[in-house]
């Protein structure tokens, strides 16, 4: 069998990535396995996870007993994402040469099937036969048990590794190194991983290997690791035997293929060298051959990888959750090319090709949507280009008005890296330029504060399941889509804390509440127990299970209850889903079929719908789109719903999402075949005239290559009518009614752009006139002049640009200007050259005469403004001018 892997690859001497990647599906499928694609790496329907950070996310359900294995045995190529929570790796990327972003897990599962014996035998048969590694080098290691937790050695795996290596390749392991935890709860077992001996010879010799594992030698690493899944840890830390029995196993495909081709870096593999390469030949420099361009080349050549992966699956950068930490990575890519490759201009869009041709045989979807990530890689470049630039000089800024400061305080430096995107590196390298340090406990102690802010705001503390009638959690039935009420039984529950509530999650057989789930909003309703009621207050689903919040639980737990959905908002929400299915189509029909949804939020009250297009739609283009959009209202279509497999619902033209993971069976929602057909699985109308209206109420940028709409219908859309028609009576009145409101209103703004035009004339003018009245009273201070006036010259501007014009005229002169302007005190103060050299400050003495106003301002060393709500104490501020700067 390994020969014909073998040969049907053309297995040469070198094996390349793609190739290490097909010969290990290849090997499994042998071994009868289901070959499965890579889910998303971007997650969107689990509150608990942002990203795949494990081969096995998406066979959580599985192992939880919430969902049942279409297939017992499965392997897989999955991208996944570590820079966040408990495998926060991010800074370490690029700085050493093994820690990556975004990365490849080689995984094979068994879901009840086979067990030890096999997962052990046809892992070493990969490694050595198909791979051919050097047996001598192959380290295994043994769950060694652990008398705390009553927890056995792992017999049988130390039975079938005897039979295949020798005794002294066999180390026993901890529970720290040898028991896998899916979290604090949840699924876990003892696992046995195998390591490589990459040391030379000579080493070898010198020290054991087995002395050498799981001890971070650099060279001695771990390549597979084969978790046996047979306990489920519950909320008291106590451990349950499962009723079924897994294999969840993974390897690092990055470091497979480094062990393979006997490479010393994982970025000197085919897998990143082509990045390496390009770079070197864009920037004239070599790899190699110094410290800091070497990080700053791993850090693009990784990081390129990870953001156009989560741009394929809807992520795009944005300032929130999943879409922040993708922004954040971007930004780390620009600043090492902008530090240390000097790239002024976006360069990390120019690895996007070099993506392509390395990766898009195996993932298409780069190549599809290759025109959408360079894009939104080209704008988020260019923005943050201009951020950076701003932060340095707010750095500049800083040292110049602190000279005396040695030691840079760490808020300050927490402020770049919060605000700007400084790394801590680099505001310590622009420190050390110019003789200073930074406050390094202080910064990390700021870190601290917005980690725990941030942990405290997204902290949920959840009880263990409280079982009460026969019957697994994940065999709830869902009837939402044909009724709005059901009798129901609780199957269990549990108590839930968030921000300090107590709440909590009741699961039963069946349910008439649709779960959060595709942009939908889940529903609330009523459950009625013995003419108790309790409201739903929201709906979601959490491992395939479907959660009921709600603030109690009745008094008798195994009584049937009856469950309601609120209707009208039911109503509401069906409306605004059907109405993006509309949407969709008539934006490809105007704006062409390039368009796509990246997103939507659908609840009672308008609906939401973002889609790829890369310029801002004209007016007249919005106004078809949302006649198209009532025009199918109007025909009232019939929604034709059926489920299908997916391999017939793309023969039929339903469109599918990039970055959605859909099942082997799928719902078809069709508003006629000719206009509209979706994968969805939300809820609808029964035809299209049940939405009634449809409303744009705004259009607008959400990011590179990504506009939104937002749009109203039924009710909602008749009131915004009304409203606007309201405001349309009111401005007709307000303009004596005239037979043309349109007329009238821009012979008025012709006839208020002349009056301004008049106005600026005017006050130029009498600017002119001030600054020569001032002039007349400067007075001679000790080494300064001084003007200390209050004007009456209601024009903040025209003040601002007669002071600048007499500061650059006397480089000694001290200029203070009092004038009323809005009915409310303003101040003034310009400072000529010579007296911000010696040492004054503008914004520091404006700050001082702004409390006779009891107000506040400020500015630079050079120019400062004040406001306040004294008039009063104008005078008084001009007077005691003399008494400061003399």
């Amino acid at each position: 069998m390994v020969l014909l892997i073998l040969a049907r690859l053309g297995y040469p001497k070198f094996m390349n990535a793609n190739q290490i990647r097909e010969a290990f599906l290849e090997f499994f499928k042998s071994k009868e396995h289901h070959i499965v694609p890579s889910a998303p790496m971007v997650i969107k329907d689990d509150p608990t996870l942002m990203f795949t950070n494990a081969g096995m996310n998406q066979f959580k359900d599985i192992f939880l007993g919430n969902a049942n294995a279409k297939y017992k045995r499965v392997a897989n190529s999955q991208k996944c994402l570590r820079v966040s929570g408990k495998h926060n790796d991010l800074e370490e990327v690029g700085v050493d040469t093994y820690h990556h972003t975004m990365f490849e897990m080689l995984g094979n599962w068994s879901f009840g099937d086979y067990f030890k014996a096999e997962a052990i035998a046809w892992s070493w048969e990969l490694l050595t036969e198909v791979f051919k590694l050097d047996p001598s080098r192959l380290y295994v290691t043994v769950f060694e048990g652990d008398a705390q937790e009553g927890l056995p050695p792992s017999e049988i795996a130390l039975q079938e590794w005897r039979k295949i290596v020798a005794e002294e390749h066999i180390v026993l392991g901890s529970k720290k190194d040898n028991f896998w935890e899916m979290g604090d709860t949840g699924p876990c077992g003892p696992c046995s991983e195998i390591h490589v001996d990459l040391r030379p010879d000579n080493e070898r010799a010198e020290i054991a290997g087995h002395l050498l594992v799981n001890k971070d030698h650099p060279q001695v690493l771990e390549i597979w690791n084969n978790v046996f899944i047979q306990y489920n840890r519950k909320k008291d830390g106590s451990l349950e035997s499962l009723p079924a029995r897994h294999v969840d196993t993974g390897m690092g495909f990055e470091r497979l293929v480094r062990v393979i081709q006997n490479k010393s870096s994982n970025y000197d593999t085919d897998v990143f060298q082509p990045f390496i390469k390009h770079i070197e030949k864009q920037t004239g420099l070599v790899y190699g051959k110094d410290e800091k361009t070497d990080i700053a080349m791993r850090v693009l050549s990784d990081h390129i990888r990870t953001i156009a992966f989560s741009i394929t699956d809807g992520q795009l950068p944005s300032n929130n959750k999943a879409g922040y930490v993708i922004r954040r990575i971007l930004r780390r890519a620009v600043r090492y090319a902008y530090t240390f490759l000097n790239q002024r201009e976006p360069f990390l869009v120019q690895l996007v090709p070099v993506l392509q041709q390395t990766m898009g045989v195996h993932y298409p979807e780069l190549i599809a949507q290759g025109e959408l990530i360079t894009k939104v890689i080209h704008e988020e470049e260019n923005a943050f280009l201009r951020t950076l630039e701003t932060g340095i000089q707010r750095f500049h800024d800083f040292i110049t008005k602190n000279k005396e400061v040695k030691v840079i305080p760490g808020e300050f430096v927490f402020e770049l890296f919060d605000t700007y995107g400084f790394p801590k590196d680099l505001t310590s390298l622009m420190a050390r330029e110019n003789g200073r340090m930074i406050d390094e406990p202080a910064f990390e102690a700021a870190l601290e504060k917005q980690k725990e802010r941030s942990r405290s705001a997204a902290a949920t503390d959840a009880g263990d399941w409280v079982y009460i009638s026969d019957g697994q959690a994940n065999a709830t039935q869902f009837l939402g889509y044909h009724t709005e009420e059901a009798p129901i039984r609780i199957l269990a529950y549990r108590e839930v804390a968030a921000k300090g509530k107590k709440q909590f999650h009741l699961v039963f057989n069946q349910t008439p509440f649709y779960a959060e789930s595709g942009g939908q909003v889940g529903d609330t309703g009523t459950l009625t127990f013995e003419d108790k009621s309790i409201q739903v207050l929201d709906t979601r689903r959490e491992h395939g299970v479907i959660l009921h919040l709600t603030e109690q639980v009745p008094v008798k737990l195994q009584a049937e209850g009856l469950a309601v959905v609120d209707k009208s908002r039911r109503a509401a929400i069906r409306k605004n889903h059907s109405a993006t299915h509309l949407l969709h189509a008539a934006l490809r029909e105007v704006l062409g079929t390039h368009v796509e949804q990246k997103g939507s939020l659908v609840n009672e009250h308008y609906l939401r719908f973002d889609f790829s297009h890369f310029e801002k739609p004209d007016a007249r283009q919005l106004e078809k789109i949302e006649a198209i959009v009532n025009e199918q209202i109007m025909r009232n279509i019939p929604a034709q719903i059926e489920e299908m497999s997916l391999e017939q619902a793309r023969k039929s033209g339903a469109m599918a999402l990039f970055g959605e993971k859909y099942g082997e069976q799928v719902r078809v929602v069709c508003f006629d075949p000719e206009y509209s057909i979706e994968l969805c699985g939300g809820t609808h109308v029964q035809a299209s005239g049940q939405i009634g209206l449809f409303r744009i109420i705004s259009e607008s940028a959400v990011a590179a290559g990504v506009r939104r709409i937002e749009a109203l219908t039924g009710k909602n859309a008749i009131e915004a009518a009304n409203k606007e028609r309201q405001q349309l009576e009111t401005v007709r009145e307000l303009l004596k009614n005239p037979a043309d409101p349109e007329k009238a209103i821009r012979a008025m703004i012709e006839n208020t752009a002349f009056l301004e035009k008049k106005l600026a004339q005017f006050n130029r003018e009498k600017s002119k006139q001030l600054e020569s009245q001032l002039e007349t009273s400067i007075r001679q201070i000790g080494d300064k002049r001084l003007i200390n006036k209050v004007v009456d010259f209601d024009a903040p501007e025209q003040i601002k640009d007669l002071s600048f014009r007499l500061k650059d005229k006397y480089p000694d002169l001290c200029l203070v200007i009092g004038h009323i302007a809005n009915n409310k005190p303003m101040l003034t103060i310009a400072l000529g050259k010579k007296l911000v050299e010696a040492g004054m400050s503008a914004s520091k003495l404006v700050r001082e005469l702004s409390k006779d106003i009891r107000g506040g301002g400020g500015g630079q060393d050079f120019f400062a403004t004040a406001g306040g709500s004294e008039i009063a104490g104008l005078p008084v501020a001009i007077e005691r001018v003399e008494t400061l700067v003399g």
